[in-house]
């Protein structure tokens, strides 16, 4: 546990030269430094102070040591953004945490109430991103927002980390399963029980509020749960979580008191939920996907926006070896958890056209058999007979397509199944740049699985 965050520590003055003719707070860096190498290599937050014990700068950790020490190393000195600080250090504290995703919180806590001189240099041009959960809806929503426009709406933040703060969403939006969409969702709408949820209720990421799957009373209860979290009463809240499974239990509610069984062993092994910035969606400055998304809609003619596109691309060294990509959007950003990797079986050599058929057959027979929900729109990597390898794979199988396209690199034109000329978009469209960013991921995921095998095929010789 740390000490007091804002009292002033014992320090010599800078004029004071101590017996081995250093200046003394060259010492006290040199004694801090030893000081955080004895710190845990558990999750938490580490606080510097400098002579006066003035809290400059607080982060989070998954490995306090690790983390705290590398601000003494020679790297962190020339380093643009943290050279003109760190040798202000003189004192390290350091708060331990549960989980990364506890220490993102407390770093923001403390962030917000100290402000330390140099955590607010990290912004740049930009401001520091937030959590926000909508008040006034039936349905809550949960989101990353940069500029909160709601009023009535629950902040939480700034955090430091952006990337972060989106892979700690996804974490607990497995826990706590609250939706990321912007519809305007009515309890007393009929009709939403007719709307077809989104991947993320297919892979149990949501409890599906859009096709009115859970009373709005439940729902709440799940946010009240996830706020009871994010203001660090987590050991309440598994005390609360307990208490119901037992009723449930004792009213022989037993999927009641299985689904909560299951929140309370993932709140209990957050830590094991691997580094955060794993699960994040990267940030996308040069694409606006919601621009992205709805240019799509006007360009190819949909009747709604957009919400999931999957890339799919080909990769292979002079025959050997050849592998397929699948990479997942949801409302423009990458959705890691949906990503997959296929080894081409049944096409000898380099043959593009049968391998794209081979893994769009894989993928959409899979999703048609298990009765799960089809992407909104289908990108392949090529031009025209790419795509035409891609619809004769939903024609064999006799699957109705979704909406189905090809991009080629060469003059970036857009072609569609059944029109001969293809599709020419401006290059600063936000449509073209959202097909670009899925078709770029596509390439590097599958040339990424490329490599991993070909290394391990050498190094298994």
């Amino acid at each position: 546990m740390a000490e007091n965050l804002d009292g002033p520590q014992p320090a010599q003055s800078p004029e004071a030269t101590p017996s081995s003719g250093k200046p003394a707070e060259h010492v006290a860096f040199t004694v801090t430094a030893d000081k955080v190498r004895k710190f845990p290599t558990t999750s938490g937050v580490y606080i510097f102070k400098d002579d006066k014990g003035r809290v400059i700068y607080v982060g989070k950790a998954k490995s306090l040591r690790s983390r705290a020490s590398s601000y003494f190393l020679a790297e962190a000195a020339v380093d643009q953004r943290t050279g003109y600080w760190v040798n202000e250090i003189a004192d390290a504290d350091y708060l331990e945490t549960e989980s990364e995703v506890d220490a993102l919180l407390v770093e923001s806590r403390l962030i917000k109430d100290v402000q330390p001189k140099y955590n607010k240099e990290q912004k740049d041009d930009k401001t520091f991103p937030y959590l926000m959960i909508s008040q006034r809806e039936d349905f809550p929503r949960v989101e990353f927002t940069r500029e909160p426009k709601d009023k009535n709406a629950k902040l939480y933040g700034p955090f430091a980390s952006a990337g972060a703060l989106r892979g700690a969403i996804q974490v607990l939006q497995r826990i706590f399963k609250f939706r990321t969409c912007d519809l305007d969702i009515d309890e007393n709408d009929e009709r939403w029980k007719w709307f077809r949820p989104c991947l993320l209720a297919s892979i149990d990421q949501c409890t599906a509020p859009c096709n009115l799957r859970i009373s709005k009373e439940e729902y709440r209860k799940d946010i009240r749960r996830l706020q009871m979290f994010l203001e660090g009463n987590r050991t309440r809240l598994l005390k609360q979580l307990q208490d119901e499974m037992q009723e449930a239990s004792k009213n022989l509610e037993f999927e009641k008191a299985g689904k909560l069984r299951d929140e309370i062993t993932m709140l209990e092994r957050l830590d094991e939920r691997g580094e955060l910035e794993t699960h994040a969606q990267p940030e996308v400055f040069y694409v606006d996907p919601k621009k992205g998304l709805a240019g799509l809609r006007k360009v190819l003619g949909l009747a709604e926006t957009p919400r999931t596109i999957e890339g799919v691309d080909i990769a292979h060294l002079g025959g050997s070896d050849t592998v397929a990509s699948l990479v997942q959007f949801l409302d423009g950003l990458p959705f890691k958890h949906g990503y997959r990797r296929y080894k081409i079986r049944g096409v000898e050599g380099v043959d593009d056209f049968r391998s794209i058929h081979e893994v769009v057959a894989r993928r959409f027979k899979r999703l048609s058999d298990s009765s799960e929900v089809f992407p909104d729109i289908l990108l392949i990597d090529g031009g025209k007979g790419q795509l035409n390898a891609a619809m004769a794979a939903f024609r064999d199988l006799k699957i109705e397509p979704p909406t189905v396209i090809s991009l080629a690199k060469r003059e970036e034109e857009i072609y569609r199944p059944g029109q001969s000329e293809p599709i020419r978009l401006s290059r600063h469209s936000f449509a073209l740049r959202l097909l670009q960013y899925v078709r770029d991921e596509s390439h590097r995921f599958a040339q990424h699985y490329h490599h991993l095998l070909r290394d391990k095929r050498t190094f298994d010789r």
